[in-house]
């Protein structure tokens, strides 16, 4: 590396990344490959974060030690508890902060969490943002995500250029906060779809249709779209990594956005429904499988066999 590719590297904000799991290991990588120094902190995960330390990243033990070597911190974990839990405490990331760090949460949290956590944050001359994603682990990969972005201006023209590492939609919405209402009303269709699609397939095989049938219409009309097409490949291909979002973090949206309307007033009758859509896979066991599995539980509901059961024989990316 010449001089000045090393001056360049040298002048770029240290990047800290909590969480590299089925997204967040994508994201960093795209953040260390394309020229940020990197911190991630251990997993008990250990092949993802062996990856980024080949690439070049920094382990570190707790978010604390993160937040102390880093600029910038991004939190990638299940949901506001695990946020909250890294940011307090004697081994959190506002114990180890100095001032002007920014937090952002790429997490789908609770709003009201957020808030809460944004102002304890400028207490401590941190800036706390949120910029959950949209897609799957491949445009993770990629560098293609969707995001949609609560900060102040100042804030987001420091982050944009982080950003745009991992994320080819970069959406600013105004400040912190409008990020996770937006990311729950976005799951809300996206899982009311995945609702939609399980319930329709039933009632078309009860009524004698096969799923390809159903999908030579659906898959071919309007009603087709990027999410139908990775919903309906476990239905039609039994590929269980075309949609890797499972049912438990499905559910535990759902109940966000219930609690966002509850506080707002607002009558939400097709959001109940479509909550306890996953409410009932989850508490029937099955909070690991992923969202296009709802169909062979609804299916099973239905007396139903399995989807895996009525089309051909899996493919090699179907495990045990």
């Amino acid at each position: 590396m010449n001089d000045a590719v090393n001056d360049t590297v040298s002048a770029n904000p240290v990047i800290g990344f909590i969480g590299v799991g089925l997204m967040g290991h994508g994201m960093a990588k795209n953040i260390v490959t394309k020229g940020y120094p990197l911190v991630v902190m251990g997993h008990r995960k250990r092949e993802p974060v062996d990856k980024l330390v080949a690439l070049g990243a920094r382990e570190v033990k707790t978010a604390r030690d993160v937040a102390a070597a880093c600029d910038i911190v991004h939190l990638c974990v299940t949901g506001s508890p695990q946020v909250e839990a890294l940011m307090r405490g004697a081994h959190g990331l506002l114990a180890g902060a100095r001032p002007g760090l920014v937090v952002i949460d790429c997490s789908t949290s609770n709003p009201v969490s957020t808030l809460a956590l944004a102002a304890e944050a400028q207490a401590a001359g941190v800036t706390f943002v949120d910029a959950p994603l949209s897609r799957t682990p491949k445009e993770a990969e990629a560098g293609t995500l969707d995001t949609m972005v609560g900060a102040d201006a100042a804030t987001f023209a420091r982050i944009e250029p982080v950003l745009r590492c991992w994320a080819g939609n970069v959406v600013h919405l105004g400040p912190v906060g409008l990020g996770h209402k937006m990311k729950l009303v976005n799951n809300f269709v996206a899982m009311g779809y995945a609702a939609l699609f399980a319930e329709a397939l039933a009632i078309s095989r009860k009524a004698g249709l096969s799923i390809e049938q159903f999908h030579s219409v659906i898959g071919a009309g309007r009603m087709r779209s990027p999410f139908y097409d990775t919903f309906m490949q476990w239905s039609l291909a039994h590929d269980e990594n075309a949609h890797r979002f499972t049912i438990s973090n499905a559910h535990k949206d759902m109940r966000y956005l219930a609690s966002m309307a509850n506080e707002l007033g607002v009558v939400n009758p097709i959001q109940a429904q479509v909550k306890n859509s996953f409410a009932a896979m989850d508490a029937a066991g099955q909070g690991e499988r992923f969202v296009p599995m709802l169909a062979d539980f609804v299916a099973g509901l239905n007396a139903l066999p399995p989807a895996i059961d009525e089309t051909s024989e899996p493919n090699e990316s179907r495990t045990a």
